[in-house]
């Protein structure tokens, strides 16, 4: 398969080859490049053959002596050098199928890439891989594998993804499993579907795999308003939320006592919707499960109050004001309430933004749009900042997702927006106006780009071993 050469990093060992953008690398070794990973993988090597295809179509036999480490300076674009693989499911509780029309083409782009599994950390579902690619990985040891399980019972597997393949796909858990391939695990729970004693049951399963099996989140499914003609699925209660805890801490004790760790998590909105105190630092893993929304809560808390204890308090004059989701809301009025504490000449007004555009069963603030926060936002008291998080934006962007930019919210509330990273010192730092001014955000160069991953991580066990 040809790689094309997008660009050449002056100085590098491409450069002093005289490989240019336009050419293609052909092979490694006499190893054709597949994708990124075989790339990585044979770049490593310090004694090198390259086949390259110049521009003129002649063909370039390059050996190449160099470090272990030392990278060839070669860019191909794409973040993993060939085309995305999308989903072949049609999941009873897809998030997408639940959007509304009208939005930009790329939101309704259905991924189910294994490869971006390891470079971004996505869940996949294993219905379009093959043994080929089992065994790929196996033979790379490529690790950690993300996975949306949602349930181990088979028949329950296929009706949730409404792929006839789904239920045996699981097998490949056990054979990952066998060869030590380090797995995390997902549940999206559906009510009256893969709760109650298949959740049970499910755990049971997983936990079999343990150790390879690291870790599984537990998330409730989001519903928006746009469901017609999609399963029907219905919203959890509290009492609901109460059994899927105590589920899951039971199992919690047993993980303990047999791996060290806790194993299975529920999901924050689990104990929001519970009225349940968030669990301990300690009972996260290291917040092993923390992109799942597992632990969020409990993390900025901590961070938030260790950043005060560090400060003494003055009489610094500030007001400004904050807007986040309806889960959120009540943490961060009592984090907010904090830091007027420590700084009594200090007012937060926070605001609880409740989700039209998706529905208002979507709670988290990373679904919010500029079009619902310019309108419920408008007459409010701002002060002289608006603090917004940075999950409500596209990544490196200053747009949000139904397209609305900063500029047009701080136009329309005639106001400054500050965005809010989700560390809990820059939470503090930003009311108190501590932090340098925020950079325009980059432009995204493409859709589809891979942002900040970080290869040489997953391959360096490789030579290593």
């Amino acid at each position: 398969m040809k790689q094309i050469v997008k660009s050449v990093e002056e100085g590098s060992i491409a450069w002093e080859m005289e490989i240019e953008p336009g050419d293609a690398l052909l092979a490694i070794n006499d190893k054709e490049i597949q994708d990124v990973f075989d790339y990585r993988y044979l770049v490593h090597d310090e004694y090198l053959v390259l086949l390259v295809e110049k521009n003129n179509g002649e063909e370039w036999e390059l050996e190449i002596e160099k470090d272990y480490d030392e990278d060839l300076g070669l860019d191909f674009g794409e973040g993993i050098m060939s085309e995305y693989r999308s989903c072949a499911n049609a999941c009873i509780f897809c998030f997408i199928d639940q959007m509304p029309p009208g939005m930009r083409e790329t939101l309704y782009f259905k991924d189910d890439d294994s490869r971006l599994s390891f470079l971004q950390g996505n869940y996949i579902t294993l219905t379009n891989m093959s043994d080929e690619d089992v065994d790929r990985i196996i033979r790379l040891h490529l690790a950690p594998i993300n996975i949306s399980v949602q349930s181990m019972n088979p028949k329950i597997r296929v009706k949730m993804l409404h792929h006839r393949q789904a239920g045996e796909k699981l097998k490949y858990l056990k054979t990952f499993a066998e060869h030590g391939i380090e797995m995390n695990g997902q549940v999206v729970l559906c009510k009256g579907v893969n709760d109650g004693n298949e959740l049970c049951y499910t755990i049971e399963e997983l936990l079999k795999l343990a150790p390879a099996m690291q870790s599984c989140s537990v998330v409730p499914s989001g519903l928006t308003k746009y469901r017609e003609k999609l399963f029907p699925l219905k919203p959890f209660t509290k009492e609901d939320a109460c059994e899927v805890i105590d589920v899951i801490e039971g199992y919690q004790k047993e993980a303990m006592e047999k791996f060290g760790s806790h194993f299975i998590h529920a999901s924050d909105e689990w104990y929001v919707l519970a009225e349940r105190e968030l669990p301990d630092a300690d009972n996260y893993d290291g917040y092993i499960q923390l992109e799942n929304g597992v632990g969020m809560m409990r993390l900025l808390h901590d961070e938030v109050m260790e950043e005060l204890a560090k400060r003494q308090g003055d009489d610094r004059k500030i007001t400004c004001s904050m807007a986040t989701g309806v889960l959120a809301y009540p943490l961060i009025c009592k984090l907010c309430r904090a830091v007027e504490e420590k700084y009594p000449k200090v007012k937060v007004h926070v605001y609880e933004i409740q989700n039209d555009f998706f529905g208002r069963t979507i709670t988290v603030s990373g679904l919010i749009t500029g079009g619902d926060l310019m309108k419920q936002l408008k007459g409010q008291e701002l002060g002289d900042r608006l603090l917004l998080p940075t999950n409500m934006l596209r990544s490196r962007t200053s747009v949000f997702l139904d397209d609305v930019t900063v500029d047009q919210v701080e136009t329309s509330l005639q106001t400054t927006v500050n965005i809010v990273e989700s560390s809990g010192d820059k939470f503090v730092r930003s009311i108190l106006d501590e932090l340098e001014e925020v950079q325009e955000a980059e432009p995204m160069p493409s859709e589809n780009v891979i942002i900040d991953s970080d290869y040489k991580k997953v391959y360096k066990r490789l030579k290593d071993e």
